[in-house]
């Protein structure tokens, strides 16, 4: 069985949206594209390699399809990314099944996306592996279906923009695997879920009145 892993470049506040360029994904009026440029190190580029260390297919949502497929294919042959993301299988989730997928080695999960993954996932082969695509991360999250999380955290608010996480987001308790921090404070942390939340209670045993009254007052 594979694994789906979700790999995701995030400022502190959760914000995803566009790291690499100011054109990227200017949605919303997103000024601050091309937010990560400038904390890589070749520290930050070797945490980048070891998500990309084992095999795996890349599963994107049809936004990011469409950033990759005009640039990596293009990379040049001593690129340590474009080469290998223009090799690979890409499987590619999008609401227009009408879409033309032209990059090669590239596949439509069909209308049913969530049945497509669960399929997958119970195949043999190399680990899905999803790059961007906030949009599906939360069909991804509300399903269920993520089994990892390579999260880089960059040192930097960006206040607004697309998020690692919305409402939808399956709520569920979360496993450090390991963690790792570049010279330029990129922390990369992994992480696995285990299971729902788990609450408790710092409160006295028995409530003050002063307590008491405040959750009379609670709206």
């Amino acid at each position: 069985m594979r694994k789906l892993i979700v790999g995701a470049f995030i400022s502190l506040d959760g914000v995803m949206q566009a790291p690499g360029g100011p054109e990227e994904d200017p949605i919303g009026g997103f000024t601050f594209g091309g937010w990560a440029t400038s904390y890589f190190d070749d520290e930050a580029g070797a945490m980048v390699g070891e998500m990309f260390s084992a095999p795996f297919d890349l599963l994107l949502g049809r936004k990011t399809y469409d950033i990759f497929a005009a640039h990596w294919p293009y990379a040049p042959p001593d690129d340590p990314i474009g080469p290998l993301f223009d090799r690979i299988t890409k499987y590619v989730a999008t609401r227009n099944q009408d879409f033309k997928a032209t990059w090669q080695n590239s596949h439509l999960l069909g209308a049913d996306a969530v049945a497509a993954i669960r399929a997958l996932k119970n195949e043999d082969g190399p680990n899905l592996l999803t790059q961007g695509s906030t949009d599906f991360l939360k069909t991804l999250f509300e399903y269920g279906l993520v089994d990892e999380i390579y999260a880089f955290i960059f040192p930097l608010i960006l206040g607004r923009g697309k998020r690692l996480f919305g409402d939808a987001s399956m709520p569920s308790s979360l496993k450090l695997l390991s963690s790792r921090t570049s010279t330029t404070g990129v922390t990369l942390n992994r992480y696995v879920p285990v299971g729902e939340v788990v609450t408790g209670s710092f409160e006295f045993a028995q409530p003050t009145e002063a307590e008491l009254a405040r959750r009379k007052n609670l709206t």
